[in-house]
């Protein structure tokens, strides 16, 4: 594919970067009790390994996400994934009572 897309890079060892963090956790995520749990967890990791590859804090696009999904149209629904968020919602994102960011 990277010979005749030149966008597409050569390696994907940013890719792999991204993922260390799956196989460290691999024996605390061993006890997620049911595999809906698991998949769960997957789920997770995977948005949290999307906004760091999108230079996205994963903590603010969660706090965001969490808040705007039940008002957000189903339609648009890709604009809540960490690329495109970063794009429509991400100069000004949704905050939470118990914010990190506190001075």
């Amino acid at each position: 594919m990277f010979l005749t897309d030149p966008d597409v890079p050569i390696d994907t060892n940013h890719l792999e970067r991204a993922l260390r963090p799956i196989p460290m956790g691999r024996k605390n995520w061993m006890f997620s009790w049911t595999e809906l749990g698991a998949q769960h967890v997957g789920v997770v990791q995977s948005l949290i390994a999307t906004s760091r590859l999108h230079q996205v804090d994963p903590y603010d696009y969660l706090v965001d996400v969490l808040q705007r999904v039940g008002q957000h149209p189903a339609a648009d629904v890709a604009q809540l994934t960490p690329r495109l968020w970063a794009q429509h919602f991400g100069k000004a994102p949704l905050r939470s009572d118990i914010s990190r960011h506190v001075a």
